[in-house]
């Protein structure tokens, strides 16, 4: 941990190790950087981010250094931003990669560079955050004095949300405007109510997908916090691995990193299994909850057969579905849009050059 006098009224203190944060200091930032009953994504808490770190899924050995912007006023912890120095673009789900090649042929180095980010994460929400605007204008201020002081090509703020994007804006930062799709449950009490309210060709579309699962004797378990055991666990990450060699990549995620999600964060994941009478398990999707249950987040999938239509299944529908009881929004990855009515919203990513 490193401290400077940098940023007016607060002292700046760069943290390597996450683990030297308090967590219920991270936990009340957290809460006073959010407005009123503005949802909280499980991915900044401190739970899932020091699990990123512990179970070396972003370690330095992955390229992933942290160096956390922190701002403190006394023992008070003020404002921090979970930025990671780089020398490679994966994770990021943001591809930048012809920039790289842009400073490479000017003959400039593009790496290292800083990111802010949760790591492997494509989640609108917070990454800077502060106790108040005061606070986290000083912040983007300590950012760019460390990115100067570190011989850093730029620094990248990832999925921000519209505050912080007004705020790298006015500092001088350019924004980069990506789109997401989030589906919003409108009181459906089943899930044919909600295909009710789609075009026919598209309602077709769906009911003729599911029925390609349910065809080839597809049922499902869905199971969240204490109903999830360690073989359930063992399980998904058997799928998750498979499908990302399947694809010729390593996975991101150690299975340290999930066997800690199951002993900290047990209630903000829902696993829905698929298994045939044949073949018993055979494919999971895992899903991420907030605290408050309003919103769930499709993370990560697997599967050890190739099945026409199961990936929509596992991934989309069941956890529209599931809505009706426990949530009220999904954000979804992919290709749902396509399928199912849908909300466009905003994605910022800011971008700060040297």
């Amino acid at each position: 941990m490193l401290a400077d006098t940098h940023a007016a009224n607060y002292v700046t203190r760069v943290v390597s190790d996450i683990g030297t944060l308090s967590p219920g200091a991270w936990a009340t930032l957290l809460q006073n950087s959010h407005a009123g009953d503005e949802t909280i994504p499980p991915f900044l808490k401190y739970d899932y981010l020091l699990a990123l770190q512990s179970s070396k899924s972003a370690c330095m050995e992955t390229g992933w250094y942290a160096q956390w912007i922190t701002l403190w006023d006394q023992d008070q912890l003020c404002a921090a931003a979970p930025l990671y120095l780089k020398d490679h673009s994966r994770g990021e789900y943001v591809f930048d990669w012809s920039w790289a090649r842009a400073y490479e042929a000017h003959g400039l180095p593009y790496y290292p560079k800083a990111v802010i980010a949760v790591p492997f994460t494509p989640v609108p929400g917070q990454r800077l955050l502060a106790r108040d605007p005061d606070a986290r204008r000083a912040l983007v201020m300590a950012i760019e004095h460390w990115a100067q002081e570190n011989a850093c090509s730029s620094v990248h703020g990832l999925f921000l949300s519209d505050a912080e994007s007004e705020v790298t804006r006015a500092a001088g930062w350019s924004t980069r405007l990506g789109v997401q799709f989030h589906w919003h449950h409108h009181g459906w009490s089943t899930f044919d109510d909600f295909l009710g309210s789609l075009k026919q060709d598209k309602r077709k579309k769906v009911r003729a997908e599911r029925r390609k699962v349910s065809e080839a004797g597809v049922r499902f378990q869905a199971k969240t916090g204490a109903d999830l055991g360690a073989e359930d666990w063992a399980f998904f990450y058997r799928c998750y691995e498979t499908t990302y060699w399947e694809h010729g990549n390593a996975p991101y995620l150690t299975p340290a990193f999930f066997a800690q999600m199951a002993g900290s964060m047990p209630d903000n994941w829902v696993m829905f299994i698929a298994e045939t009478e044949e073949h018993g398990p055979i494919a999971a999707s895992l899903v991420g909850l907030s605290d408050d249950k309003r919103v769930a987040y499709g993370r990560y999938w697997g599967s050890l057969v190739h099945l026409s239509c199961l990936h929509f299944e596992a991934c989309y529908y069941k956890s529209a579905s599931c809505t009706r009881r426990v949530q009220s929004k999904v954000t979804l990855r992919a290709r749902l849009y396509d399928y199912i009515s849908c909300i466009a919203l905003s994605a910022y990513t800011s971008f700060r050059g040297s």
